[in-house]
């Protein structure tokens, strides 16, 4: 692992001195496959004590959500505030600055409902009240699939990295450093 972990680092700091990356492209080599991602703030990175959870966007689904998410993370709003609602088997809940699931950034949010996604491990929505146009700033991490839930939450990014992290989670742990990628 850190062997491959040396060679993104090497390749990185040799192809951004030459020159070679397109100003929105990042290139990384896994397995002796060279890969592009998307730069700039397509990721966001949740640090907690159990490790980090890596969180792709997914703006085609639900682009008003997203901006919003990337906003909140600018700002700093997420460091610091606790997973208030963790129930094993459903979802890891966060994004309460009263930390008791009544409170939020002061901002509603217009349902972005989509039948292309639907709940499965892994997928990040928004939490919101009866009222479908209700979120604001809290969301959760489905710990597997919710039909009950398809089409009735803002599903905007999924799991990538440190789904392991998000299943050790515990009422009450840290969203330690909340940033963007």
């Amino acid at each position: 692992m850190y062997h491959k972990l040396a060679l993104t680092i090497i390749y990185t700091m040799l192809f951004t001195t030459l020159g070679c990356f397109e100003d929105k492209k990042d290139i990384h080599k896994e397995d002796d496959v060279v890969q592009t991602k998307e730069k700039g703030e397509s990721l966001m990175r949740i640090k907690t004590t159990h490790g980090d959870i890596l969180i792709k966007f997914m703006p085609e689904i639900a682009p008003n959500t997203v901006n919003r998410i990337k906003e909140l993370v600018k700002e700093g709003f997420y460091n610091g505030l606790t997973f208030h609602r963790v129930i094993p088997g459903f979802v890891a809940q966060g994004g309460d600055p009263k930390g008791n699931g009544t409170g939020g950034s002061g901002k509603k949010l217009k349902a972005e409902f989509s039948d292309k996604v639907k709940h499965k491990k892994g997928s990040v929505a928004m939490a919101r009240s009866s009222n479908p146009d209700s979120a604001d700033s809290q969301f959760y991490i489905s710990y597997g699939a919710q039909p009950h839930l398809d089409g009735k939450y803002t599903i905007f990014a999924e799991v990538t990295e440190g789904m392991d992290a998000a299943e050790k989670l515990k009422i009450g742990d840290k969203m330690i450093l909340v940033t963007l990628e």
